[in-house]
């Protein structure tokens, strides 16, 4: 009977706050499950993956984690412009446009495809001079490792970016269980080649950056294998991805450059932190490596509506509803911010067999542990309101702004303010991660104020 009047009062709590005459909260369950199995996965992988080159040395592990905060720079260019067609397909999806919904993601697939291609080939040349005004005063044997790295990760871009585009529009028509099964055949073959060729063959950052490549690569056989021969969505056929249709892509653009735009400086930003955080050292850079690895554990289930808030906004603005995606962005903030409660309640328990993954010196378990804390607690009334609400924005074609926004707050306050508290005062990689949650609290109050308004609905994609 207990269990009967629980089910009841949850159902109600989930019909008020998560349905309407767009969608109800079944289907956003059905959105959200799958992101979420797949953000589980990525982060779980890279906390294995993390592990297992920790055995080639602190060396590998700092050298790794050097070039993967440039890779997310570089990364961040066509995933943003994925993001725009996800947007897109969303906002034809809720229209009812089924024509435009296979035109916008045949658009996206090769738009996302060829910048892939392009940003690979451009890291590719530039790797001498990117490793020297970056990195340049981290150690040889550091260095040694991250030339390898840069090189094969930029090799690997055009591969991840069909995956990308093809699952990001999945998403935009509600399929993330066939972008989960995408995403998780490309991460799970990597973890498996990465235990192959670090451990079985001991090839350290070389080994990683051969299973990574044969992953990406293979992922995007599945994916456009899928697309064509068992999608019955999207109905996208192979001659539609050489066709130029430039009224989409202008549409995908809108959404999506300055996405990326602001991706390059946001991430750019967390470069020059990367570098402040070289200067203090190899310690420092593991330090750094591990708390960031167990923070985005904790950030899984916020990422997941994060993605999904997208296709919901998406198909409520599509349709016209406007005071649904409002209500909707809502209830996804404050479940956004319970997440990491319940996720915080179970990670921090678990901290010391966590940290023996990663077998790290003594010395610096104590400091990891301290920036964990705070960034936990932190986290719980911030992380929503700076990454939820600017998504909904995104969805609603709000893309500028958004953009403008992130990039300004990043350099006034993340970079100058880690600059001051990390190098000036000496507070070490925890002032950088301070100034991180400064930028968060700062940033979001912005995007509520922007969000409570009515500018953020006068944009028309469609």
């Amino acid at each position: 009977m207990d269990y009967a009047i629980r089910w009841k009062w949850g159902h109600r709590i989930l019909d008020r706050y998560f349905t309407g005459a767009t969608m109800n909260y079944r289907q956003m369950i059905s959105l959200f499950i799958p992101i979420l199995v797949d953000q589980a996965f990525i982060m779980g992988l890279n906390l294995i993956n993390t592990a297992m080159i920790s055995a080639a040395g602190v060396a590998a592990v700092s050298a790794v984690n050097m070039i993967d905060s440039l890779n997310i720079f570089l990364f961040s260019i066509f995933i943003a412009v994925a993001t725009g067609g996800t947007v897109v397909v969303a906002q034809y999806k809720g229209n009812g446009n089924v024509k435009k919904v296979s035109e916008a993601s045949a658009s996206a697939v090769s738009v996302v495809t060829l910048l892939g291609l392009i940003v690979g080939l451009l890291g590719i040349a530039l790797h001498v001079p990117l490793l020297n005004v970056l990195f340049g005063s981290a150690q040889a044997d550091v260095m040694s490792y991250a030339r390898v790295y840069l090189i094969g990760s930029c090799i690997s871009f055009a591969g991840i970016a069909i995956v990308e585009a093809i699952c990001g529009a999945l998403r935009g028509v509600g399929s993330t269980r066939a972008s989960l099964v995408l995403s998780l055949i490309m991460n799970i073959l990597y973890v498996l080649l990465n235990f192959l060729f670090i451990h079985g063959f001991h090839m350290g950052v070389l080994g990683m950056t051969i299973a990574l490549n044969i992953a990406r690569y293979g992922g995007a056989v599945c994916a456009l294998y899928y697309l064509f021969k068992v999608d019955v969505n999207l109905k996208v056929r192979m001659k539609e991805l050489f066709r130029v249709k430039w009224e989409m892509f202008r549409k995908i653009l809108f959404i999506g450059f300055p996405f990326a735009t602001e991706q390059m400086f946001f991430n750019g930003g967390k470069i020059i932190t990367q570098i402040f955080i070289v200067w203090m050292g190899t310690y420092a850079i593991a330090v750094n490596a591990i708390c960031a690895a167990l923070a985005g554990a904790m950030q899984i289930p916020a990422n997941a509506l994060s993605l999904t808030i997208i296709t919901v906004v998406g198909i409520c603005i599509g349709s016209g509803n406007v005071d649904e995606a409002r209500k909707f962005t809502k209830s996804f903030l404050v479940l956004s911010s319970m997440s990491f409660v319940v996720m915080g309640l179970i990670i921090l328990p678990l901290f010391n067999p966590l940290i023996a993954l990663f077998d790290p010196p003594a010395e610096i378990v104590d400091d990891i542990f301290l920036i964990l804390l705070v960034n936990t607690l932190v986290q719980i009334p911030l992380w929503a309101i700076s990454f939820i609400t600017p998504s909904a924005l995104r969805a609603a074609g709000d893309a500028k702004y958004t953009s403008v926004v992130s990039m300004l707050t990043m350099w006034l306050f993340r970079v100058v303010m880690g600059y001051v508290l990390g190098v000036v005062l000496g507070w070490g990689v925890l002032g950088v991660w301070i100034a991180m949650d400064l930028e968060w609290g700062v940033r979001g109050l912005i995007f509520l104020k922007r969000f409570y308004g009515t500018k953020w609905l006068q944009h028309r994609l469609i």
